[in-house]
């Protein structure tokens, strides 16, 4: 669980992941008064337990208007 501070293409070897998840967002605000975008994923449908946070991000406004470069790189959407 952490804040996100650089966003850079990787390299090592990666393969589709099996199972899915739900992912929740909500808007915080900083000690700074910056907006933040705050990404948590809960448990895939085969977790034992109740569902709770797997992993949870968060990106300021420059690292989300990076991730939409990405995206629109990854899928073509310009």
């Amino acid at each position: 669980m952490a804040r996100v501070r650089s966003l850079n293409e990787g390299t090592q070897s990666v393969n589709a992941h099996p199972t899915e998840v739900d992912c929740f967002y909500q808007t915080v605000i900083d000690g700074d008064g910056n907006k933040l975008i705050h990404l948590t994923t809960f448990g895939s449908d085969d977790r034992r337990s109740n569902p709770k946070s797997s992993q949870s991000i968060q990106l300021d406004e420059i690292r989300a208007r990076e991730l939409i470069r990405v995206l629109q790189r990854t899928f073509n959407l310009d």
